[in-house]
């Protein structure tokens, strides 16, 4: 094969990986996007959120817990059962729409409370056994908060968890296939490498002289 044949296989081929390149970079970028403004913009809010100040909004609810399914929880209580009864579960859906097939339960014996975290705010729900006499009480910290949550992955569910984790491995492949664009363009573009270099020392810099 002579020099002018291999030159041209060398060129095709690097041409041909740089092509795979830029549409894994373009593919990532765009599936990754609104999640990169979403944490890139809640990475702001919550490094200044002594800055940022909102007044919680609680509301409170009450309402009275029908009598079989009060029946069913006084049971719940006295057995000892880690799950709540399916009547006051179905109760529950219905009079304020919460979803506790499985939640934290804290039995007393004459109290239930029910701890009901959510993002950008808090929820809690306690009935009285002898009673049946329920209290709802939600707390709203605005929006700001509910996005930072988001950002942090703080009682969003499963869901939410699983797509952080692909978020993130759509983030490698973004920066890895950018990385490799650099170095084919590197030849070209003396300030490549620099550059590069640059973003790699000012964080380090920052945390060995700033960060204690």
């Amino acid at each position: 094969m002579s020099e002018t044949t291999t030159a041209t296989a060398t060129v095709s081929q690097r041409a041909g990986w740089l092509k795979t390149l830029h549409l894994w970079h373009w593919i990532s970028s765009a599936l990754c996007l609104m999640g990169m403004l979403l944490f890139s913009v809640t990475g702001i809010t919550l490094n200044h959120a002594a800055q940022i100040e909102a007044a919680p909004r609680i509301s409170t609810l009450h309402a009275e817990v029908p009598p079989a399914a009060l029946r069913e929880l006084r049971a719940a209580a006295e057995g000892g059962a880690p799950d709540l009864p399916p009547a006051f579960s179905a109760w529950l859906q219905r009079t304020w729409h919460i979803d506790a097939a499985s939640p934290a339960a804290e039995w007393a014996p004459d109290e239930l409370y029910l701890p009901l975290p959510r993002p950008g705010g808090d929820a809690w729900l306690r009935v009285d056994l002898g009673s049946g006499a329920a209290e709802y009480e939600i707390t709203d910290r605005g929006w700001i908060s509910y996005l930072n949550d988001l950002h942090k992955g703080r009682h969003t569910g499963l869901a939410w968890s699983w797509f952080i984790d692909l978020f993130a491995v759509l983030c490698l492949l973004f920066s890895i296939t950018g990385l490799l664009i650099l170095k084919f363009h590197a030849v070209s573009r003396p300030l490549t490498w620099p550059m590069v270099g640059l973003g790699m020392l000012m964080p380090a810099l920052l945390v060995l002289l700033f960060v204690h």
